[in-house]
């Protein structure tokens, strides 16, 4: 099962045959600040991005404070080892009071702002925002009221699937659309921070497509942009990454995210593996190699000849441009004379043999 279904925004659209809609996830990378999350927005606007996004959640509405083992990040993570849940939420989250602005800053300059909900006040909370759309995190594919509940807005979700099994993914997709959510996106995701490349998997993303029917992108965390690009030649329509000011800034998220010149390229280059993806095969010059073929070699007359002169490797030569004989005749023009006086530079042909 393959999906034609293309979602349609105020400002843009998801779907095959559609630019990449591509996603800057800002996160923590604000560092605490509201003067940096509105110049990350700026930044973003920068880039050709489609959307920005944030998170919305409050170390309370994600955890406990408790400092139990079962409450700290494992102590071999590359970033987080040992952190304790809450504190590390309470640095990261995006405050509440922030979104009405990160968002109106990221409305005038022609994005798309929306966020990923955390549990049923967040999503409350972002429908008095007017978002036009939801994501939702790899960590809540289990969390089935909750994807009911974001479903119910009636609002596009796009759902990242990192870490879940196929069984998990389709209890996901089953309670969304049983919730009435009919505009739904699937992310492919290796929801290690960072990820490493052999575990990308984008051989998902027409797995996905295939088993749903649904429009599929690549939610990435790998360092770089070269996986995002590879994804769009897989057929994804969403990439999203995370951004940054500047990695030497910190933060929690700084490490694998891209700084606006790097995701202004990836938004380049993304479209770029689209287009050229969807080429199909064909052989023979295209429109443009139209005129290149008057660069192919041909056989040209390089030293002024009289008429009885023989052929030979003295006066004939294959050289640029076309217009001459092809190279492979020399052979048997070698074995003629001229017919009349031939200038140096003259095109080879018939009727001068």
């Amino acid at each position: 099962m393959t999906s034609d279904q293309i979602i349609e925004l105020p400002t843009a659209s998801i779907g095959a045959g559609a630019p990449v809609f591509t996603i800057a996830e800002m996160s923590g990378n604000h560092n605490g600040e509201l003067n940096r999350a509105l110049e990350i927005v700026d930044a973003v606007a920068t880039t050709g991005a489609t959307a920005l996004k944030i998170q919305t959640y409050t170390a309370d509405t994600l955890t406990i404070d408790s400092d139990k083992p079962a409450f700290r990040v494992k102590g071999d993570h590359a970033l987080w080892g040992d952190r304790n849940l809450y504190s590390l939420y309470q640095e990261a989250h995006t405050p509440w009071e922030w979104h009405a602005e990160i968002f109106d800053r990221a409305r005038t300059h022609g994005l798309i702002p929306f966020s990923t909900p955390f549990d049923p006040t967040s999503v409350e909370f972002l429908e008095s925002l007017g978002v036009e759309l939801y994501k939702t995190a790899s960590a809540e594919i289990i969390d089935l009221p909750l994807l009911r509940e974001v479903a119910r807005t009636g609002k596009p979700m796009i759902v990242s699937t990192g870490m879940a099994t196929l069984s998990e993914i389709d209890a996901a997709v089953t309670a969304i659309r049983d919730a009435g959510g009919t505009q739904l996106v699937l992310l492919a995701c290796t929801a290690a921070y960072p990820a490493v490349p052999d575990e990308a998997r984008l051989g998902n993303i027409q797995a996905l497509r295939d088993a749903f029917g649904v429009p599929v992108g690549l939610s990435d965390h790998t360092l770089g942009i070269g996986v995002a690009v590879a994804a769009a030649a897989f057929g994804a329509v969403v990439i999203e990454k995370h951004l940054t000011l500047d990695r030497g800034d910190g933060g929690v998220d700084a490490d694998f995210s891209l700084t606006p010149g790097e995701f202004g390229a990836l938004v380049t280059a993304a479209d770029q593996a689209r287009i050229a993806s969807a080429s199909g095969v064909a052989f023979g010059p295209t429109p443009q190699e139209q005129t290149v073929l008057a660069l192919r070699r041909s056989l040209y007359v390089t030293t002024d000849v009289r008429a009885g002169d023989p052929v030979t490797a003295d006066n004939v030569r294959s050289i640029r441009p076309a217009g001459g004989l092809d190279p492979d005749s020399f052979a048997l023009v070698s074995t003629r004379t001229f017919t009349r006086d031939v200038e140096r530079g003259t095109p080879l042909t018939w009727d001068v043999l």
